[in-house]
């Protein structure tokens, strides 16, 4: 039997906890905040997407960075494995639009309690409002953690600290200061599935404006390099949204200045089928002004913008518009070009990107490779993934590679 301390009682912390009691080891989770899962309760806007209902390949499609590493862990406790979980424990799920998985009950509390009622079935101990401060190494081996509140012996440690983002739920980065102290490189933390600050000032008065069933492409110079599907939302300092949040993910690592995103406003539409669409709605509304012979293509607050950048007057009747303007116009839809300045803060970032570098890691057992005995999952490794439940995911899959690799 192992004496284990688990560092923090999240999505991770509390599966490896689990996992580890139920091989039989004595387990022991530190949280400084009052409760288990602080940051599970604001995910999913309070209702928590608990996974993605797809296959482990279709699962590591929607991984940002080391899909590769994760490999083992997400076909070991898969997304099916984990809803099965869920289920077992007595927490009922339903799969919603886009595959994504949420409890029955929209109540992101009862899938902590869910994780707690495992952890406690299995003889768990919590200190709650006990912060671990240092973990001390000998040998390269773990040996002891020094908390708040006194010392202790530990034959292993897992960290699962979480990482930078919404930091009011304890999420300040103490992982990255104990994986760094016994020799672990950082690869420095960025925010990942935020919103986009965009360049100019045009968008503001499309503040509040959500668009459904839009294409966006992102552009890194000339080169495509991704499309998404689905939501967006402008705001007042750019757009944001489920699709914009994974681009988010996606262009985190790179030069910003070239970063464009682009929006299909009409994407079940060919430029033809479009184009056919616009001169039927010409044709009806031929002694209107062009401005309200869209009203029924697009959105009302986008047809100012749109045809500004058509460079057609908005009071120009649709019988004086012209062939050129028209392809103007068709263009604008299908191609509707906003420049990125930056990414909104870290504090407003849902997860975070980087963090430990997985070179480092075991990705059978999350043990360091480092210091024998020291296993890290969940956030604190540099692993991230787009939108959709995959984050948490990542979580429950490395946090059971680490308590299950822990054998009696």
């Amino acid at each position: 039997m192992s004496n284990v301390a688990v560092i923090g009682a999240g999505a991770a912390g509390l599966v490896a906890a689990y996992a580890a009691a139920r091989n039989g080891n004595r387990v022991t989770v530190f949280e400084k905040n009052e409760k288990c899962g602080k940051k599970i309760y604001i995910t999913g806007k309070g209702r928590c997407n608990v996974t993605h209902d797809c296959t482990p390949d279709e699962f590591l499609a929607n991984v940002v960075n080391n899909s590769k590493f994760i490999t083992g862990a997400i076909y070991a406790f898969s997304p099916e494995d984990t809803m099965k979980f869920f289920e077992d424990g007595g927490l009922k799920l339903k799969v919603e639009r886009g595959a994504r998985v949420f409890p029955v009950s929209d109540k992101a509390s009862d899938v902590t309690k869910c994780l707690e009622k495992y952890c406690l079935n299995e003889g768990v101990t919590f200190k709650f409002y006990e912060e671990v401060k240092k973990i001390n190494v000998l040998n390269s081996t773990v040996s002891d953690i020094f908390t708040t509140k006194g010392q202790y012996s530990f034959d292993k440690v897992i960290i699962s600290t979480g990482g930078l983002s919404y930091p009011t739920t304890g999420s300040t980065g103490d992982g990255y200061g104990f994986a760094k102290s016994v020799g672990h490189n950082i690869i420095t933390p960025r925010q990942a599935l935020c919103g986009v600050n965009l360049r100019g000032s045009w968008f503001k008065s499309l503040q509040g404006l959500s668009l459904k069933n839009v294409r966006l492409t992102v552009y890194n110079g000339n080169k495509a390099i991704k499309e998404f599907f689905g939501e967006m939302l402008f705001t007042h300092y750019g757009v944001s949204g489920p699709i914009v949040l994974s681009a988010s993910s996606l262009i985190n690592r790179l030069d910003l200045s070239a970063i464009k995103l682009t929006i299909d406003l009409k994407p079940a539409l060919s430029p033809e089928q479009l184009d056919q669409r616009v001169l039927r709605d010409f044709e009806e509304y031929k002694n209107k002004s062009v401005a309200n012979c869209l009203k029924q293509l697009l959105p009302m607050a986008m047809i100012s913008e749109v045809l500004q950048r058509s460079s057609i007057a908005q009071d120009k009747k649709v019988n004086s518009v012209t062939k050129t303007e028209r392809q103007s116009l068709l263009t604008i839809i299908k191609n509707f070009d906003m420049l990125v300045l930056s990414l909104r803060g870290l504090d407003e970032a849902i997860v975070t990107s980087g963090g430990v570098d997985v070179k480092e890691i075991n990705p059978k057992t999350m043990e360091s490779k480092l210091i024998k005995g020291l296993f890290m999952c969940g956030e604190v490794l540099d692993l991230d993934a787009f939108t959709g439940g995959f984050n948490l995911q990542i979580a429950f899959s490395t946090g059971y590679a680490a308590g299950n690799s822990i054998k009696e």
